[in-house]
């Protein structure tokens, strides 16, 4: 393996589990998320000599692993193959860490695409109004009038 490789597979090492809570923050599926971050880590490969000379790598691969969930979110076919039916009955009692995690998980889904995406980048993974920006393609202004009308819409709690 090259040095290159070396670095690539430390770097992710140190960031897979953080990458995958944050995809199942946006998409609110386990499975999905895995799937996000399969492909965000494919990418970021192909790009790594690239990635690794950005001025913050660690945006730089969340910017990925951002804009894999909202090309997802964009296809047809994820419309069309969603169930509506309860998991299976768990034989074992979920880790609390889990069960603090979901009330999150639902008041998230509860606001759009763009907004999810804003707060769980701006707070949940602690990024600044221009790194978010950044990563979305848009400008600071953006983030932060979008960071306003989620805070809001949870706040009184009205779905999209």
């Amino acid at each position: 393996m090259s040095r290159s490789d070396d670095e690539f597979h430390a770097f992710v090492a140190e960031r897979l589990d953080r990458w995958r809570r944050s995809a199942y923050l946006l998409c609110g599926d386990w499975h999905l998320a895995d799937d996000l971050v399969s492909q965000a880590l494919v990418k970021l490969h192909r790009s790594w000599s690239k990635a690794r000379s950005a001025d913050n790598v660690d945006a730089y691969a969340q910017k990925v692993l951002t804009r894999c969930w909202l090309t997802e979110r964009g296809r047809r076919w994820r419309h069309l193959e969603q169930t509506h039916s309860d998991p299976p009955p768990r034989s074992y009692l979920p880790d609390d860490r889990v069960v603090d995690r979901l009330p999150l998980a639902d008041l998230l889904r509860s606001l759009g695409p763009r907004q999810r995406a804003v707060l769980i980048l701006r707070f949940y993974l602690d990024h600044s109004v221009e790194e978010t920006a950044e990563i979305l393609g848009v400008s600071p202004g953006t983030i932060k009038s979008q960071s306003a009308r989620a805070l809001n819409q949870l706040r009184i709690g009205t779905p999209r």
